[in-house]
């Protein structure tokens, strides 16, 4: 059959709009990271009070807004701390924001001796202890304080791997690992290869860098207790430390005030996670909890923590897609 005039016209016309939608979306991969890591240095490039201030601020907004965030992190605040306050609510907001502008100034500096003045820490000697033992660390952290500057303040000092939960975006991905990344520092994405790289790194007698407190995709985890409620808690490290016989470290950063630096709060776990996977996470997650109320207006408190876990398959093809 003879395919009209028309009919030959609207398909040019598609295939031009095609080419030209394909066009744009390589512009687009090859211009966002350019303009994410402009915003970043501009923003790294301030003075930490100045940061933290303009985070403050962001925070403020946060707090006087209605907004899904807001009613979840007060939730999750008075199930986990009954006889909390608005003001424990609202200065966990204000600490949100400063976490959000502190990002592009830690991703982007890079003089190591500045950054060690800016977290304070009585014992490092611990590290070097059990680093020596050849059977690797694994440092977990709640996303409280300001967890972003471990991995830059840890590996000046020790070759490390950090897990993280890589976006859908395949340049945001290569970008976050690009900005991340240091020369003792390698960023693993929370998927099979992430996991092979971890068990490589422990195995080589280095670090590993684990925020436990964030829900596995379905089969990896399991319902453990976290502040009087049934988390899906991963089972990750309880694996890792099985196969390598790694030493683990809970730490987390606490912030002292506006352009006053940080405080690394820590334990090390004496014994062995038991093989129940259950027992584990519910030790893991007490162990979270008992960090977490170090400081626990500095804590994200509106994460979906209680969430349920993504099914397998789509978390397969989330990490096919990125």
């Amino acid at each position: 059959m003879a395919v009209s005039h028309q009919e030959r016209y609207k398909g040019s016309q598609a295939s031009r709009l095609k080419r030209c939608f394909g066009i744009l979306f390589v512009m687009l991969n090859k211009f966002l990271p350019l303009l994410a890591t402009l915003l970043f240095k501009l923003v790294g490039s301030l003075p930490l009070v100045v940061v933290q201030a303009l985070g403050w601020c962001a925070g403020w907004l946060t707090w006087c807004l209605p907004g899904r965030y807001k009613r979840r992190a007060a939730a999750n605040l008075k199930q986990a701390f009954p006889e909390s306050t608005a003001q424990t609510l609202r200065a966990a907001m204000l600490s949100s924001g400063q976490l959000v502008y502190e990002m592009p100034f830690w991703w982007t500096r890079r003089d190591d001796t500045f950054l060690n003045t800016k977290l304070a820490c009585d014992n490092w000697q611990q590290f070097d202890d059990a680093l020596a033992l050849g059977k690797g660390v694994i440092l977990l952290s709640p996303h409280a304080g300001c967890f972003e500057l471990l991995g830059p303040v840890y590996s000046s000092r020790y070759r490390s791997t950090v897990l993280f939960r890589p976006p859908r975006l395949e340049w945001l991905q290569d970008w976050i690992i690009q900005m991340r990344s240091r020369p003792q520092l390698t960023m693993a994405p929370a998927n099979q290869s992430g996991v092979r790289t971890l068990v490589k790194t422990l195995l080589r007698g280095n670090t590993v860098g684990i925020l436990p407190d964030q829900v596995p995709p379905e089969g990896e985890g399991v319902w453990a207790p976290f502040f009087g409620k049934f988390a899906y808690t991963m089972t990750l490290v309880q694996r890792l430390q099985k196969l390598s016989g790694a030493t683990i470290f809970i730490l987390g950063a606490k912030r002292e005030g506006l352009g006053q630096g940080y405080t690394l709060k820590y334990k090390k776990l004496e014994q062995a996670l038991p093989d129940d996977s259950l027992a584990a996470a519910t030790i893991i997650n007490q162990e979270m909890e008992a960090m977490i109320a170090q400081m626990p207006e500095q804590y994200l408190w509106g994460y979906n923590r209680y969430k349920p876990p993504k099914n397998k398959k789509t978390q397969e093809r989330a990490d096919n897609n990125a």
